[in-house]
């Protein structure tokens, strides 16, 4: 523990500089896969078609591991950043799509009727109504692929890319010390983008959506601590 306080201490321009590059590496990736998923997955829930489209386009990227698409890729494209994008995006396109899909298709029916009744535009329903009550699944799936996308970021040093892997996978030059440390930090940065967007996530989600979240007592039924706890809760409520 000494020994890694004390890399943590001696190396923090390190560490951060190479943070800085991890994250802008699963920032491309998600940008590109969000501008790639998520307009096709919105596209094809309002049209209520394509579902055979979305999940096998999901399925088959989520078959490929990211490590065997690097070494395809090295062929194609060298040691390059390009082939660590290619796996991260191929990484995230799947959560994003699928959810984006489901959320927009599972909108109630008699809303968007009740919409086009009031003589509102496709355009309308699904920027005023789909996509507001959609956001909360939309975003769980964004959440999920932008997780996935910084675990795996440290993939990165193989293809050159650099960022946090370039730590993790040099154990001779940093030891296991520095290969625990970055492994650590990958780790509360996963954390912390989960953290980030489920607070985005709760900023856009209209607010009738918005669970509150409420303290519930798990004990056997009919006990004396049962009793007491409906007790504070119907006091709670009234």
């Amino acid at each position: 523990m000494s020994d890694l306080l004390s890399f943590f201490a001696d190396n923090t321009g390190l560490l951060l500089d190479k943070t800085i590059a991890h994250l802008g590496i699963a920032a491309l990736a998600m940008l590109v896969a969000l501008f790639l998923a998520l307009p096709l997955g919105v596209y094809l829930g309002h049209r209520h078609a394509g579902a055979f489209l979305a999940i096998n386009i999901s399925n088959v990227f989520r078959a490929l591991p990211s490590l065997a698409l690097i070494a395809i890729s090295l062929a194609l494209f060298g040691l390059s950043l390009l082939n660590v994008e290619i796996a991260l995006v191929a990484l995230a396109v799947p959560p994003i799509l699928t959810n984006a899909y489901t959320a927009v298709d599972s909108v109630d029916a008699d809303a968007v009727e009740a919409a086009r009744g009031m003589g509102m535009t496709e355009r309308q329903i699904l920027t005023g109504i789909e996509l507001p009550l959609s956001w909360p699944l939309i975003f769980a799936g964004i959440r999920t692929a932008a997780v996935y996308v910084v675990a795996t970021a440290p993939l990165a040093a193989i293809a050159g890319g650099g960022g946090l892997g370039d730590i993790i996978l040099n154990q001779p030059t940093y030891k296991l010390v520095g290969v625990i440390a970055a492994t650590i930090v990958v780790v509360a940065l996963a954390f912390g983008v989960d953290l980030l967007l489920a607070l985005v996530q709760r900023a856009v989600t209209p607010r009738g959506l918005q669970t509150r979240p409420e303290l519930t007592t798990i004990v056997p039924a009919g006990t004396d601590t049962a009793v007491a706890a409906e007790a504070a809760a119907s006091v709670e409520h009234v």
